[in-house]
């Protein structure tokens, strides 16, 4: 499926800007186009909808204390991790969303693994809520899925050439913006085209890229969710263009360009916020009108070219500590490679990833798809998490063999964690049921006494 086209010159699309402290839809000011000449496609607030943590100022009820143990109880039910990982969703929203869903389900198009609230909303957003163009994106979505293989890459695919691929072709996940959304990275003006060719297949990057998109979606989202305690579902992205002209822009350039493109607004829709173009110089403004011309209007609208004098603007979205210091941060990441190669975020921390294994695991007993894929609810954990380099490829691996297996596995040791919980609140809940009882005798027996005392004397 192609993604839509439409020409922007002529006009300038604005965003106006909102509360940049709070991103929710009230502090969002909404889109306009200059030339008011033609209705375009609506530009919908961001994704997320802010939710913080309910405070725990004052008396600390039972159900305040199990939320101040989160995440270590009952991961799956526990309401203040389902107030994070799923958000505050809009009524409105819900509506669509059950009518989409129920519409799918008649029709015996939607599998259980793919029955998602948020999935199912980016759809509807990326079609306007148009009902049946968003099932026919949709279709084309899981048709897609299933001719890509997306869902046996982490078995199928490896990419041995990754940090050869990343000293020609510049980019990575670096930290995250001041909203807690992961901040990704590419220095185009960089590019080496004719040396990524010699280290790997575009055929074989592309496979890359969406291996990369599935982590974000199954494991970098949730683990900035987690550390930001709010629902975190879409990206904050930085290319620096640096020396990039239309002698950039050659016909192995526009085919890798195209089918990123194509992949990301077709089959991971409204998963950008926001798109800083730096270093925007007089070569690459005219390569810009060529290109936006393949974009998306939803997509353009996102996108803000900056030249030389980008430092402010990028502040006012990114503390200078998750800024690389080639971008004018703080960060050099000295001890990682550089800052592209660190992959640095909430979702390199340990206990993040094993909370989001243990809800997969949870989830995993309420369902299986007819792939055998585990039902998701939220979002999935893939028991296999390909990370490209070394101490992320420990993590994987650690966590494949373990399988919650082994005694000394971070998914036992969770699990560990929760039964003992469990057995401790179980324990309480009898000690409370057992006073409730000596309470309910002493009443039954205070009854007796006064109706004894209330009978007349012989």
């Amino acid at each position: 499926m192609n993604s839509p086209k439409a020409k922007l010159e002529g006009r300038d699309v604005i965003i106006a800007r909102g509360d940049r402290e709070d991103e929710s839809s009230s502090g969002f000011q909404g889109i306009r186009f200059d030339s008011g000449k033609k209705k375009g496609k609506s530009i919908h607030p961001p994704i997320e909808t802010h939710w913080d943590l309910p405070s725990s100022k004052g008396k600390k009820s039972c159900s305040s204390i199990r939320s101040l143990l989160s995440p270590f109880v009952k991961f799956r039910r526990n309401k203040s991790l389902e107030m994070i990982l799923d958000g505050a969703r809009d009524p409105k929203d819900k509506q669509n969303v059950e009518t989409f869903r129920q519409m799918l389900l008649q029709e015996n198009i939607l599998p259980p693994k793919h029955d998602d609230y948020h999935t199912l909303l980016r759809f509807l957003r990326m079609r306007d809520f148009d009902m049946p163009k968003s099932k026919e994106m949709f279709q084309n979505y899981l048709k897609w899925r299933k001719e890509f293989r997306v869902d046996n890459l982490p078995e199928e695919f490896k990419f041995p050439e990754y940090r050869e691929v990343k000293k020609w072709y510049p980019h990575g996940y670096h930290g995250v913006d001041r909203f807690g959304r992961p901040l990704y990275i590419e220095r185009i003006g960089m590019v080496d085209l004719n040396k990524l060719g010699q280290v790997t297949s575009f055929e074989r990057f592309i496979k890359y890229h969406v291996s990369e998109q599935e982590k974000t979606l199954n494991v970098r989202y949730p683990a900035c969710s987690l550390a930001a305690k709010r629902h975190i579902a879409s990206t904050t992205s930085i290319f620096d263009v640096n020396g990039v002209g239309m002698s950039n822009f050659s016909k192995p350039a526009r085919y890798l360009f195209l089918e990123i493109q194509k992949i990301d607004s077709s089959y991971y829709p409204e998963t950008l916020n926001k798109l800083f173009i730096v270093n925007a110089g007089s070569g690459f403004r005219m390569l810009w009108k060529a290109i936006k011309t393949f974009l998306d209007v939803r997509t353009a609208a996102k996108i803000q070219v900056l030249g030389s004098n980008y430092l402010s603007v990028l502040l006012e979205a990114i503390d200078p500590s998750n800024l690389p210091s080639f971008l004018g941060g703080n960060c050099t990441c000295s001890g990682e490679g550089g800052c592209l190669m660190s992959d640095r975020g909430p979702w390199k921390n340990p206990e993040f990833i094993e909370m989001i294994q243990v809800v997969s695991l949870s989830e995993e007993k309420d369902g299986k798809s007819e792939n055998g894929d585990v039902a998701s609810e939220g979002f999935l954990m893939p028991k296999k998490v390909d990370m490209q380099n070394k101490d992320d490829h420990k993590m994987s691996l650690a966590l494949q063999e373990a399988a919650c297996t082994g005694t000394d596995s971070p998914c036992m040791a969770a699990l560990q964690k929760i039964d003992w919980l469990e057995a401790v609140l179980g324990d309480t809940k009898n000690k409370i049921k057992t006073l409730e009882d000596a309470l309910q005798d002493t009443k039954m027996a205070l009854k007796e006494l006064a109706e004894h005392t209330e009978q007349p004397k012989m």
